[in-house]
């Protein structure tokens, strides 16, 4: 495996998500920011919890295309239109779904995220930024 996830003695102690993830490879990856849509452009959900899981599908189809898999993401940083902290339960259905299904590490690699006041289209309430390496 490429990614390590630590928490170090004396760092907040999530339990969703690690603080600290180090990477030990030889390519890093970074993607662009992915919305929560489907390949045609529209908006996969109408709600955030959709939004997240579709835009990190879209992470893991982009890291696939780069060799790796999902356990190769570093980190992931989010930015939600309109960002309030009773927002977290849906962010964690969407990322809950994705680590079900497509292998998204448990905890989750380090997630920074970003209130924004918009996005590409107002039909987007999430964009994800993600980092990978790759041995």
């Amino acid at each position: 495996m490429s990614v390590e996830f630590l928490h170090p003695e004396g760092m907040l102690k999530q339990t969703d998500y690690s603080p600290v993830a180090v990477g030990t490879g030889t390519r890093l990856i970074l993607l662009a920011g992915q919305a929560g849509v489907t390949p045609d452009f529209q908006p996969a959900a109408p709600d955030l919890a959709g939004q997240v899981e579709a835009a990190l599908r879209n992470i893991v189809v982009g890291v696939r295309g780069a060799g790796g898999n999902a356990g190769d993401l570093a980190r992931l940083t989010f930015y939600i239109v309109d960002w309030s902290v009773e927002m977290w339960d849906d962010v964690l259905t969407g990322i809950a779904r994705v680590q079900q299904e497509e292998g998204l590490p448990k905890p989750a690699p380090p997630i920074t995220i970003i209130g924004v006041q918009a996005l590409f289209t107002p039909d987007f309430v999430v964009e994800i930024e993600a980092t990978a390496v790759l041995n």
